[in-house]
């Protein structure tokens, strides 16, 4: 993910639950209306819409809008190359968390079998 080495310049994520769409412009560096223009282009942002149509971001939200300002802005990824990025490393994620839970269900097999020895 991102480190926080590479956002010195952003402020620290307070320890809310959520937050507006104004305060995570603040909080990440961008204007509300790419912050809404990003939701259409990476399927990943998706904030919890009230009221009205009003934005809540969670802290992963604003996680994953740091990392995309990242990938855009520093990097120098196209939006395209960006999703792409995100979304290989989804599923890397995904994958590593399948072998884990793929390994402890062998290992509590593996249990009842010498249990079942006895």
């Amino acid at each position: 993910m991102l480190e926080a080495a590479n956002n010195s310049e952003l402020p620290p994520i307070p320890g809310k639950r959520y937050f507006t769409i104004g305060e995570v412009s603040e909080l990440c560096g961008v204007k509300p209306h790419v912050l809404r223009y990003w939701e259409q282009e990476f399927p990943q942002l998706k904030p919890v819409k009230r009221r009205g149509n009003r934005r809540y971001y969670q802290r992963h939200d604003v996680l994953m809008i740091r990392q995309i300002r990242d990938l855009l802005y520093e990097q120098g990824f196209t939006i395209g190359g960006a999703r792409q990025k995100l979304s290989g490393e989804e599923a890397r994620e995904d994958l590593t968390h399948s072998h884990q839970v793929v390994r402890q269900i062998r290992a509590e097999l593996e249990e009842i079998l010498q249990i079942l020895k006895r």
